[in-house]
């Protein structure tokens, strides 16, 4: 089995390894704060100090990290990953951020000698641990298919889409449904309850049409008592936000409602609510209600 490096073991980056561990692979994994890394180690991943010691170890390289700049120092720092560089490997990015910055950054990283694909995701760790991920993938097809029984082993559903920035690209369109779905459900939820009926009511109708979705079947119904456990946070979706429109702005695209989805997920950030799911969302709206 080929060795596989994860750097950025947070929420989705820990789930991932674990799955990894668990199917047989030999996995070596670093992260800024090492107490996010203590599941790993204890389950026999090899914990190192840098994304340099990370690359030295693996013909795969991970990184699931905040956003572009987070990219831009784990690969090019001096203790970065490029500074392990070693033929044959391939950084493979699973963050979520702007296509043009994973442009710029393919490009030098190619131009090193070494490979480049984006893997942004589809899924949280609820179902990273069991391996049920959906991967978009990008980059050169002949290195994804180098890589792709890995990718198989983390997704249920490995996607080839094209090249460099497209992955991205879906990716930021992709959790743009997210927020407006979360929104959504918030104020159809919030509508009902304050009309003086039952939101159980209002979901049933909902899940009985073709308007219904995935979070209105599962995560609905606990946003309704708050009791949504966090997978991502109200913060990163309004991060990706952010990334959303900044895209939609360098490709002349308006986009009205990511708009004012960035400005009420900001809001609620300020107000307390990052640190909670990102269905937490109703929260801050029962909050602007008075509920």
């Amino acid at each position: 089995m080929m060795k596989i490096g994860i750097v950025g073991t947070g929420m989705l980056g820990e789930a991932v390894g674990l799955h990894l561990l668990d199917v047989g692979y030999k996995i070596t994994v670093f992260n800024r704060s090492k107490e996010k890394t203590e599941k790993l180690e204890n389950k026999g991943a090899l914990v190192v100090d840098s994304p340099k010691n990370v690359a030295e170890n693996s013909e795969l390289v991970i990184m699931v990290v905040k956003d572009a700049n987070a990219v831009k120092d784990v690969v090019f720092g001096d203790c970065g990953i490029l500074a392990g560089r070693h033929e044959g490997m391939c950084i493979a990015d699973m963050s979520t951020i702007n296509p043009n910055s994973t442009r710029e950054i393919s490009k030098k990283v190619t131009e090193d000698g070494i490979d480049y694909m984006e893997i942004p995701v589809m899924g949280g760790p609820n179902v990273a641990i069991n391996g049920k991920l959906v991967i978009m993938a990008s980059g050169k097809k002949e290195v994804f298919e180098k890589f792709k029984t890995i990718f198989e082993s983390i997704a249920d559903q490995s996607i080839y889409l094209g090249d460099t920035g497209t992955a991205h690209s879906i990716k930021l369109a992709m959790n743009l449904q997210i927020a407006m779905l979360a929104l959504s459900l918030s104020e159809g939820i919030t509508l009902t309850k304050k009309a003086g009926f039952d939101p159980e009511i209002f979901l049933k109708v909902l899940n009985s049409t073709y308007f219904k979705t995935g979070m209105s079947e599962g995560k609905a119904h606990k946003m309704i008592n708050d009791s949504v456990k966090p997978t991502f946070t109200l913060a990163n979706l309004k991060k990706d936000l952010d990334t959303i429109n900044d895209a939609a702005e360098s490709f002349d695209a308006e986009l009205p409602m990511a708009k004012i989805a960035r400005k009420i997920y900001a809001d609620a950030t300020d107000a307390g609510f990052g640190d909670i799911d990102y269905t937490g969302i109703i929260s801050y709206i029962r909050k602007l209600s008075k509920e």
